[in-house]
């Protein structure tokens, strides 16, 4: 009699494969679809890591040169010298200097200009950003956590001054307070605070009625322990991510009203200021302009890179895809 628990041969008289025992079972399946997770998450970290290290080292290149930069070029804002007037890059100059990006129209070093005005542009950029984050971050802390009528009036006003463009906003601003690094901070900060504002107040309504939250406040937590040590932490990634970007929006909206001549005074050098400078020269020397643009754009899309590397590592929904 045939046994029909007896394994089926294959043409070459092997044993062919139990199919019961071929099929992955679901212990199997729920073990592997974690790994397979698992190597995504560490090529997305390892894609994101990658990005990171390489805008930092370009951030890090343009601030030594910010920091160093002025001290190796001395730069004169008011010095002329005609004899030297719109030299071509790589040219060398009457005193026997070697002039890399060439000259403006009146004889001053543009690599000279341009370390100087990334010093200036920086600074700037990193005044801003401390001041609007303050104001945004204690403005998005209390309307979030308390809510009531101050989450309306301040919200409201928020609203309204999203409703203008920022740039519009700042130039309108810049024309009554007049041309001054400081008024700069001051226009920029008023411009920027609400980014900070919106994302820290989303921030904290998703994080105030959390277990760890509502266990500090029935230990005897008080108000201030709550925010600094359970509300704050939770916010930090996100703001740390709205500070990159903004920081090279920042940078850019200053180079706009220095080239408008509503920014930084003439007699300070800043990107803005030198493409300022350069833009009645296009057709003879066109390195005037082009070349501190170049820079600012360089680092403007450094900075949005660098943003975007870390909302993909701090973002906790993109984190399981």
């Amino acid at each position: 009699m045939t046994d029909f628990h007896s394994r089926a041969t294959l043409p070459s008289g092997e044993p062919a494969p139990d199919p019961v025992e071929a099929a992955p079972t679901a212990s199997a399946l729920s073990a592997a679809a974690p790994g397979r997770a698992s190597r995504r998450g560490a090529a997305r970290r390892g894609i994101g890591h990658t990005r990171i290290v390489v805008c930092l080292v370009v951030v890090a290149v343009y601030a030594l040169a910010a920091a160093i930069g002025p001290v190796l070029l001395e730069f004169d804002s008011v010095a002329t010298r005609t004899a030297d007037r719109l030299k071509p890059p790589g040219s060398t100059l009457s005193d026997g200097s070697f002039a890399l990006f060439g000259t403006d129209q009146v004889g001053q070093d543009i690599l000279a200009q341009m370390m100087q005005g990334a010093r200036v542009s920086m600074m700037v950029g990193l005044a801003t950003l401390v001041l609007a984050g303050l104001i945004g971050v204690t403005i998005g802390v209390l309307t979030g956590y308390f809510g009531g009528w101050l989450d309306a009036v301040l919200m409201r006003l928020a609203d309204v001054q999203l409703t203008f463009p920022s740039i519009l906003l700042a130039i309108l601003i810049a024309a009554l307070l007049g041309p001054s690094v400081v008024n700069v901070v001051i226009v920029l900060a008023i411009s920027n605070w609400v980014t900070f504002a919106r994302v820290t107040r989303s921030q904290v309504l998703s994080t105030r009625h959390r277990e760890y939250v509502d266990a500090t406040r029935t230990l005897g937590a008080g108000t201030w322990h709550t925010l600094v040590r359970c509300i704050l932490p939770a916010c930090l990634a996100p703001i740390l991510v709205v500070a990159t970007v903004e920081l090279g929006h920042v940078i850019l909206a200053e180079a706009s009203l220095s080239f408008l001549g509503l920014g930084t005074p003439t007699s300070t050098p800043s990107w803005g200021v030198t493409i300022s400078n350069g833009r009645n020269y296009l057709s003879d020397a066109w390195w005037i302009s082009t070349i501190p643009g170049i820079a600012l754009a360089g680092l403007v899309l450094t900075f949005g890179v660098l943003g975007d590397a870390l909302r993909d590592r701090y973002d906790p929904r993109l984190r399981s895809l």
